[in-house]
């Protein structure tokens, strides 16, 4: 059902676009390009200005680096970049981006890179994110947070994935520990999973329409590379009045083009674990036309090795665009085949206070239980053998295509359209483990029942499945070092996935009474078709990197095993189940006005209205017995019941934003906003669990206030913000050892956050610079009481929220809580010292987060720790450049996140000496060498 109507459908709609934008510019296309100049000799910067008056364009410039050159003028006609490179000849500038509104220009690089210019001497760039007006908007002009990443700072930091580029962004608590992908994020204190709170967007369309689909986070389907030539992050303000499933922000991704220069970029990266990586890019004209290719290829063993290649893919993307009399059009296709491996947590010791440290035989930052033995393995199933391949990972093959078309409707009135198109197929395979325990407390757990179900046995063991007649130690640390078990969760996760996106917007500026108001008025549309599917297995692990299998065995007296709880290490087939399809249509409109009252006040608003229409189904489960396998491991599995629930729902709800923007300097502003936001269900919501309980619409009230200053020598933004979270549904699968199921615990709360942002740079001198981020907030739960209800024989650690019968309840008081996994202060210090003329620097970053829980009791705390990072880069010639990375250069064990299986309401670890936990990744070190011709 998925794959039948989306590519036709597609595809139409892309020769659609094209064809009416090639026949647009026919009738002028002879001299759709061409101005009369008449732009006297002079200073570069009263030249430039010139040029922006006669061509009808907004020129975007440094002033200061223009001010120092002269040009001999103009006259005559001219194409309008034709004319903008004569007057720019020799002036150390170039054109950073150009669009039919607006160009920017910035200083010409002296090398491969001029991230130690003064600030004087870079103009700042045109924001374009949660914006749709015809005025370009600078971030000292914009009345809402804003971070953006500039293509050199992404180089200097050379992140491993989407989440790691978001680390250094004030309000963000981000967990970037899992790997490339399929990362954690928590925006301003939205306590949501995943990217469920931020959108993803490329050339300011959606990655993916709901960035938090079950098990497919939109960061599992985009990568970085050179095709990308900046990073804009916005947080809360008018983000969710121009993206769907976005309250907490948007981060868009802007793509290089090629320009009226034929350039390239080619850049080999290595490291000490087996990275080899290639990035290309190549653009210039062909004709009309603006042309662009590149991508990556790349692969490595993984900082945590499992004994195979952890990741291993490739991206390649193709554009095209071109400017005509009254617009232009940008074409871009990208496809992605990579397979990343996610590292779930890993066994952890803590100390008597809490601290942890190195469980004994295995190394806390670079130990991985995937290994060998869990590589590959053949599972039953109700349709027979399930092959499991831990080594495909995170697994993603995904074509996506764009249109981007921007055109002057009528003088003033200007139409934009994006259109996508994206088909995916998205597997998510992994190993998560669960909490360990002895190996004699395991033994201990079913001697009882082994002995009485196998007659003639004396004894209860544990051996390894590819050895077995050798016996797993249980005194003393055992040939692991430590004598601990644990079980695993060998899961498997299938996500098919195409979607057909469109945004369209008219925009006019007009002015009523001496005042101006820059409107538009948008329609976006989102089709979707989704399938869901789950299977996985319980394995009995022994605690050691690369993590063997064992069985729990029954023998006789000579030792020859008369019967086992587990086949091939695997305790239990079938241990999760969920099978889901359907199709959503979502239909928003959304209106903004910036409305400039003074050329120093301006009165921001805008309102959405969003409606999501799905159908589809989720079948039910059954357990059934196999009774293939000679041990109990079959006897349990569930498996689909052929009873499905259908499911046909609407909703729809309302959001509106409103600001206000004051310029006291030229280098100096302040901005205060409201926001009410929504979350709508999606369909994933359903088709992931047939007995999920109805979703409702999420509401949030955001507030914020923030001051900006920038001048040559230093950089400040500041913003307090407040975010109150109606009905947050929190909860979360609890791993029961003993049956080997999973159990579902929620509960109802709202949570408000208090905090403060700040980040900024200072630039003393030209060879010292420090950048800094920080924040500090109050992010804690609000009205948080349940009613626990329990059997008798339950204890503290043990007793669900809602088990199947209850004989007893107890009264939870959670208010007032710190929110999980979030910390209440963060900071990065990021001081770097530019030697031989801007040749060389050399820049570290200083990151330091705060105490954090694991769960909503706030039983068990995740300590505070600081991470250090270096980077070194070396301009050889002006062409090639060499850099040089250490991560995690103190080898600091600093916990991200605890065990999501022992329960995130009431961890079932709280006060235990060894329990599951997700580090930052070991000291590591890479190297790259970058061409730039």
């Amino acid at each position: 059902m998925i794959k039948t109507w989306a590519p036709r459908m597609g595809a139409c709609l892309l020769l659609a676009t094209t064809a009416i934008v090639s026949a647009t510019p026919v009738v002028a296309q002879a001299q759709a390009a061409r101005v009369e100049f008449d732009i006297p000799a002079g200073d570069t910067a009263a030249a430039l200005n010139a040029f922006s008056r006669q061509a009808g364009v907004q020129l975007m410039f440094p002033y200061d680096v223009a001010a120092r050159h002269r040009t001999d003028g103009l006259k005559g006609a001219f194409g309008r970049e034709e004319a903008l490179r004569k007057l720019i000849a020799g002036a150390d500038l170039e054109i950073a981006s150009a669009n039919a509104q607006v160009i920017t220009l910035r200083q010409r690089a002296a090398g491969p890179l001029a991230a130690n210019a003064a600030a004087a001497d870079v103009v700042e760039e045109v924001i374009v994110t949660s914006r749709a007006g015809s005025d370009a908007r600078t971030r000292l002009t914009t009345s809402y947070a804003v971070t953006s990443m500039s293509e050199e700072s992404l180089r200097m930091r050379s992140p491993m994935g989407v989440a790691d580029a978001l680390k250094s962004v004030p309000g963000f608590w981000v967990e970037a520990s899992g790997g490339e992908a399929s990362a954690n994020i928590r925006a301003r204190g939205i306590p949501q999973e995943g990217f469920s709170a931020i959108a993803l967007q490329e050339d300011g369309a959606p990655v993916q329409h709901d960035g938090g689909l079950g098990y497919l986070n939109a960061d599992q389907s985009f990568r970085l590379d050179e095709t990308i030539e900046r990073i804009e992050v916005v947080r809360g303000g008018p983000s969710s009045i121009f993206a769907s499933y976005a309250p907490g922000g948007t981060v868009n991704f802007i793509t290089r083009n090629g320009g009226g220069t034929p350039e390239g970029i080619a850049k080999l990266q290595v490291s000490d674990y087996g990275l080899k990586r290639v990035d290309l890019w190549y653009g210039g004209p062909i004709g009309e036309w603006r042309v662009g290719a590149g991508g990556f290829w790349r692969e490595d063993d993984g900082i945590r090795d499992p004994g195979f290649t952890a990741n291993k893919g490739y991206q390649w993307r193709l554009s095209a665009g071109r400017d005509f009399e009254r617009g232009s059009i940008e074409f871009n296709i990208k496809h992605l085949d990579d397979n990343v491996i996610l590292f779930a947590g890993v066994p952890i010791k803590f100390n008597a206070a809490g601290e942890p440290g190195d469980t004994p035989g295995f190394d806390a930052l670079k130990g991985t239980l995937a290994g060998p033995e869990t590589a590959q393995l053949t599972l039953r199933g109700p349709t027979g053998p399930f092959n499991w391949d831990l080594t495909r990972g995170t697994e993603v093959k995904l074509t996506q295509a764009t249109a981007i078309l921007n055109y002057e409707l009528f003088d003033g009135w200007n139409f934009q359209n994006t259109l996508r198109y994206r088909t995916s197929e998205s597997k998510r395979i992994g190993l998560f483990p669960n909490t360990p325990v002895t190996g004699a407390a395991r033994i201990a757990q079913y001697r009882a029942l082994l002995l009485a179900a196998t007659p003639g046995a004396t004894d209860v063991q544990l051996r390894y499945a590819t050895s077995p007649t050798e016996i797993f130690q249980t005194t003393g640390a055992g040939q692991n070092g430590n004598g601990l078990v644990l079980d695993g969760s060998l899961r498997y996760v299938s996500v098919p996935l195409d979607e057909l996106i469109n945004d369209a917007r008219l925009l006019h500026k007009f002015e009523i009474g001496g005042q101006t108001h820059d409107v538009a008025f948008g329609v976006y549309t989102a089709h979707v078709e989704e399938a869901f599917n789950r299977y996985s297995a319980n394995v009995l692990l022994d605690v050691r990197s690369n993590a063997r299998r064992l069985n729990l065995v029954a023998v006789n007296g000579a030792g020859q095993v008369m019967s086992s709880l587990t086949e091939n290490g695997v305790s239990r087939y079938g241990a999760e189940f969920a099978n889901g399809d359907g199709k959503s249509n979502t239909t928003a409109l959304y209106l903004t006005d910036e409305w400039s009252i003074t050329p120093s006040l301006r009165i921001d608003a805008g309102v959405r209205w969003e409606q999501i229409e799905f159908a589809g189904r989720s079948e039910r489960s059954k357990t059934i017995n196999l009774g293939l396998s000679p041990t109990p491991a079959d006897d349990t599995v569930l498996v689909g019941s052929g009873i499905y629930d259908r499911l046909d729902r609407k909703f729809d709800h309302a959001g509106w934003t409103v600001g206000a923007d004051y310029r006291i300097t030229p280098q100096m502003g302040v901005f205060a906003r409201y926001t009410s936001a929504f979350r709508l269900p999606s369909l994933g919501d359903y088709i992931t669990n047939a007995l999920n309980a109805a979703p409702t619409v999420q509401t949030m009230d955001l507030m914020e206030a923030g001051y900006k200053w920038s001048t040559p020598k230093a950089d400040l933004y500041a913003t307090v913000f407040q975010t109150t979270y109606d009905n947050l549904g929190f909860g979360s699968l609890v791993f029961n050892p003993a049956t080997g199921a999973y159990v579902q615990q929620t509960s109802i709360t709202d949570t408000k956050t208090l905090g403060l942002e700040v980040e900024g740079t200072v630039r003393p001198t030209r060879w010292f610079d420090v950048g800094f981020s920080a924040t500090f907030q109050n992010p804690e739960f609000g009205d948080y009481k349940f009613e626990e209800a329990c059997s008798i024989s339950a204890t503290d650690a043990t007793c669900l929220i809602k088990p199947p019968a209850t004989t007893a309840s107890r009264t939870r008081d959670f208010t007032g809580n710190q929110l999980i996994r979030v910390p209440k202060t963060s900071f990065r210090l990021t001081p770097g010292v530019n030697l031989l003329e801007g040749r060389l620097r050399v820049e570290s970053s200083v990151e330091r987060y705060g105490d954090r829980y694991s769960d909503a009791a706030n039983t068990l705390k995740l300590p505070a720790y600081t991470l250090v990072n270096a980077t070194v880069r070396f301009n050889v010639t002006d062409k090639l450049a060499i850099y040089a990375y250490g991560n995690n250069l103190t080898d600091e064990i600093g916990l991200t996140e605890g065990n999501p299986r022992a329960g995130q309401i009431i961890s079932t670890e709280a006060g235990a000496v060894y329990g599951i936990g997700r580090p930052e990744f070991g000291r590591s070190f890479r190297a790259a060498v970058m061409y730039r011709f």
